[in-house]
């Protein structure tokens, strides 16, 4: 049995767990200002008149509000000055001013009233004509947009929200270092719970409470527990699975705190390994570490996940999404969005600079056997990349 492996049981693993210590600080009204400033200069920059910002997480990020997008438009207008308009149902306006972080001009409208109207009005007082839209925004509301605004020249707005969310400051760092830790320390007690004939659903609930008892916003964001054969697909597979000794045990979970993501994976054997399990494990560390110290700013990211493929091609698998081998990317960039630029894949010669963020999961998929992925994350610093959280040492001690 592997270190740290089985042992404990979810009660006495729960009861030692505390709100987590070391509390990062949360993002301030100042740092919002400062991205508000940013974003319009990368509206100068693409010659734009405006920016509409579609409820979720970029709507979060330049105005702190944390509302999920509905059918009903709740949006953020920047314009090149002046407080950002803010365009949501009056029946909402409560708990929008109770959410909002930033100083706006908020604009209400009844339920029989057309929003994209209101928004459309908007936009002509400050003679907007180029609007950068958000690309998160559902097709139904551009449409209705284009139909209230005639003649005005809507474009995707990604250069200029990407532009901003890519490049991550301390404070947010801080955020995700915290929950990132938060999560290892789940991860390394829901191994010790494991006994034969427990479900996958027992210990997804233990994780779940896990991470509500360190004061994570609200649990788990999402938790795949996988077991023996199940874990060959990335995602698993619908149904319960019960623990046997001799199973892989695949666990990829996360937390947010302030909005901010965590999503770690770890990979390792209830009971003795196989020397199969045991050389795949070891290639999957080594080019994951191969990833990490392909890590250069100024780099394209796909030089990333070609460092990867790199050393699994070399010792037999693929190559490229060929199987046995790694069937998707090597990683995604991470922060109030779990999924979202940049992407370390072939084709995204995004360059890569200090402050952006990125899971680093080159999975390896045996089919009809086991998969064994290793996913930590990292940020670009000026020499390179930089760990929030230690990697697994080793398939016998995969906590340390």
């Amino acid at each position: 049995m592997s270190q740290g492996i089985g042992g404990s049981t979810a009660e006495h693993e729960l009861a030692a767990l505390r709100r987590w210590p070391q509390q990062a600080a949360r993002i301030g009204a100042e740092e919002r200002a400062h991205r508000l400033k940013r974003a319009r200069a990368l509206m100068a920059d693409a010659g734009v008149d405006a920016l509409v910002i579609n409820a979720g997480a970029s709507l979060r990020y330049f105005s702190g509000l944390p509302w999920a997008p509905t059918e009903r438009l709740i949006v953020l207008l920047v314009r090149p000055s002046g407080p950002p308009v803010l365009v949501c149902p009056q029946f909402e306006l409560g708990s929008v001013e109770a959410g909002l972080g930033v100083l706006a001009d908020v604009r209400t409208w009844e339920e029989h009233d057309s929003p994209h109207a209101l928004l459309a009005d908007s936009l002509r007082e400050v003679g907007a004509r180029r609007i950068a839209v958000d690309p998160q925004m559902p097709f139904c509301h551009i449409q209705a947009l284009r139909q209230a605004a005639p003649g005005v020249e809507l474009i995707d707005a990604a250069p200029v929200i990407d532009g901003c969310r890519m490049h991550k400051s301390q404070a947010e760092l801080a955020l995700i270092r915290q929950a990132m830790a938060m999560t290892l320390e789940v991860h390394r007690r829901a191994a010790a719970i494991l006994r034969p004939g427990v479900s996958t659903a027992n210990v997804r609930r233990f994780i779940d409470e896990a991470h509500r008892a360190l004061g994570a916003d609200n649990g788990s964001t999402f938790c795949a527990v996988q077991f023996g054969q199940a874990t060959c697909y990335p995602h698993g597979v619908p149904g319960e699975q019960l623990l046997a000794r001799g199973d892989l045990v695949l666990i990829d979970t996360g937390c947010t705190v302030d909005g901010y993501h965590s999503d770690i994976t770890r990979t390792y054997v209830f009971g003795a390994p196989t020397v199969e399990q045991s050389a795949v494990w070891q290639l999957e560390r080594e080019a994951q570490q191969a990833a990490f110290d392909a890590v250069r700013p100024g780099y394209p990211c796909e030089t990333v996940d070609a460092a990867a493929r790199t050393v699994l091609t070399r010792a037999g698998f693929g190559p490229d999404y060929r199987l046995p081998g790694l069937p998707h990317r090597t990683g995604h960039g991470i922060g109030l969005a779990i999924h979202e630029a940049a992407y370390l894949v072939r084709g995204d010669r995004t360059p890569l600079a200090p402050g952006m963020c990125f899971s680093n999961e080159p999975m390896i998929v045996v089919p009809g056997r086991f998969g064994i992925r290793l996913e930590d994350h990292f940020h670009v610093t000026e020499r390179g990349a930089q760990w929030f959280t230690p990697p697994s040492p080793s398939l016998a001690a995969p906590f340390g």
